[in-house]
């Protein structure tokens, strides 16, 4: 009896040392890598405060997107392989972002007081709505190149008619393959893109005038 008591008593020294050991090695682990949230930059686009005022207003729908593109994720496209950039993420979901940029295009040419972001459920005449194809980053011959594509309808909301359509594509290679420096270009990238909508906005508001 004595001797099956000292084993009992022996086995249950070992299960609590290694049930020590176990937690002791769960607080030294190191943490997860920490995740870095970018906002998208911008540069301001050419005033161009002559520009004639929209005569009709106008609501600014988000993109819609896959559900890879629909992330806050940075994506990146090597050897047709769509993965993300590792301790990176937008500060928004990437459809929010292009939104809001779009917004601020007409914003900077003085159109700001008729547009508005369909999410705030203001009346608008005009609605643009769009799909955001790609916003990633694609390796060409190893160099990382932004690549952002949208295709946008112009819809008149009081008869849910659409009165034009277009798709967009903006190609940007990055000067390096650092994470500044690739959100950097989707930052000029997407001004690029903002300023051909707008552009393309605004011509089809003038010829309905």
């Amino acid at each position: 009896m004595t001797v099956c008591h000292n084993l009992r008593a022996f086995l249950m020294l070992i299960g609590v040392a290694v049930l020590f050991s176990t937690l002791t090695a769960c607080t030294i682990l190191p943490e997860g890598e920490p995740v870095r949230a970018f906002l998208l930059p911008h540069e301001p686009l050419e005033e161009r405060p002559g520009a004639a005022p929209l005569s009709q207003s106008l609501a600014i729908g988000t993109p819609r997107a896959g559900h890879i593109l629909d992330s806050r994720r940075i994506a990146v496209v090597q050897d047709s392989e769509i993965t993300s950039y590792r301790g990176a993420r937008w500060a928004d979901l990437a459809p929010t972002l292009l939104r809001d940029r779009l917004i601020e295009a007409f914003q900077h040419v003085g159109q700001g007081s008729s547009v508005s972001s369909a999410d705030a459920n203001l009346y608008a005449d005009l609605q643009l709505d769009s799909r955001l194809r790609a916003f990633q980053s694609e390796y060409v011959d190893g160099t990382p190149t932004v690549l952002i594509r949208l295709d946008a309808q112009l819809v008149d909301n009081n008869t849910q008619r659409i009165l034009a359509s277009r798709s967009f594509e903006v190609r940007k290679p990055s000067p390096d393959e650092t994470i500044e420096s690739v959100v950097a270009t989707f930052g000029r990238a997407s001004d690029d893109l903002s300023g051909e909508v707008v552009d393309w906005l605004l011509e089809q508001a003038g010829a309905r005038d």
